[in-house]
């Protein structure tokens, strides 16, 4: 059985109505120095019996500290990246990013060090124009991007 996440890709109309969306840079030591496939939808995973959309906001809200700034949520769907399935919904609404701070989670750092520290699982939160964004999402996500322009264009 795949391991499953839920994730809200939140997204507005920036200068001349240009799509941008907001993404958060993942945390921990991994991920300090890398920029471009270091980005991902906030997201989170889920087991049996969990609803995905109540999943969806609760991992928003967790790794951005604000809830969903939107009521109508539209789903992208599901898609396999690497050993997870992703569930993603899309919604219109803005956030200040720079306001965000997220949980944390605690890892071994240095490794066999027996040294356990707390990391945030989001360190920062960016809006992207979409083209933008295709580089700094992992890749595994990127699909989703494209769904929203093909829902934007209808």
């Amino acid at each position: 059985m795949p391991r499953r996440s839920a994730g809200v890709l939140l997204y507005r109309r920036g200068a001349g109505g240009a799509v941008e969306v907001l993404l958060g840079h993942m945390g921990g030591p991994f991920w300090a120095r890398k920029d471009d496939g270091a980005w991902s939808v906030p997201k989170g995973e889920y087991g049996d019996g969990e609803e995905p959309l109540a999943i969806a906001h609760r991992e928003f809200e967790e790794e951005l500290g604000s809830p969903v700034p939107a009521s109508d949520l539209v789903p992208l769907g599901e898609l396999r990246a690497g050993a997870k399935v992703l569930t993603v919904w899309a919604a219109e609404g803005d956030l200040d990013a720079a306001a965000a701070v997220s949980n944390t989670f605690e890892l071994e750092w240095p490794p066999r060090s027996g040294r356990v520290q707390e990391f945030p699982e989001i360190d920062r939160a960016a809006w992207f124009g979409v083209d933008e964004a295709r580089g700094k999402l992992v890749k595994g996500q990127v699909p989703f991007l494209d769904r929203l322009a093909a829902l934007l264009a209808t």
